[in-house]
């Protein structure tokens, strides 16, 4: 295990954001990857969502996009992914990490724009 992968983690974030299918999570990851918000949108396609919404039971098919950001590009990131998206109340759910392989870290950090050589 490297040293310094824990520092790293610290720094990242795992974003879920579920869209209504695979075009539209292909599009939105398109999008805030390429303004630098998160360094890569994973589209997970066949998920089935059951939720209740206003009073009422659905089961709709979704996919669902995994972001990997940075905790100071969160806010924008957020922020982007709610102006984009098509529902009126998007999925959201950022979590922290504990650890991860060091030169992926380096990587992702560089791509939202926040290299550090100290790492």
């Amino acid at each position: 295990m490297e040293e310094g992968g824990e520092i790293a983690a610290a720094r990242v974030r795992v974003v879920l954001v579920t869209v209504p299918g695979m075009e539209a999570g292909k599009e939105l990851a398109r999008k805030v990857v390429g303004e630098r918000l998160a360094a890569c949108g994973n589209v997970v396609p066949g998920l089935v969502s059951v939720y209740r919404w206003k009073g009422e039971m659905h089961e709709d098919p979704e996919a669902l996009v995994i972001f990997k950001t940075t905790e100071a590009a969160l806010s924008e990131l957020e922020r982007r992914v709610v102006e984009l998206h098509p529902y009126e109340v998007p999925e959201f759910l950022a979590l922290p990490l504990t650890h991860g392989h060091l030169p992926y870290l380096r990587w992702m950090l560089g791509e939202v724009g926040e290299a550090d050589a100290s790492l």
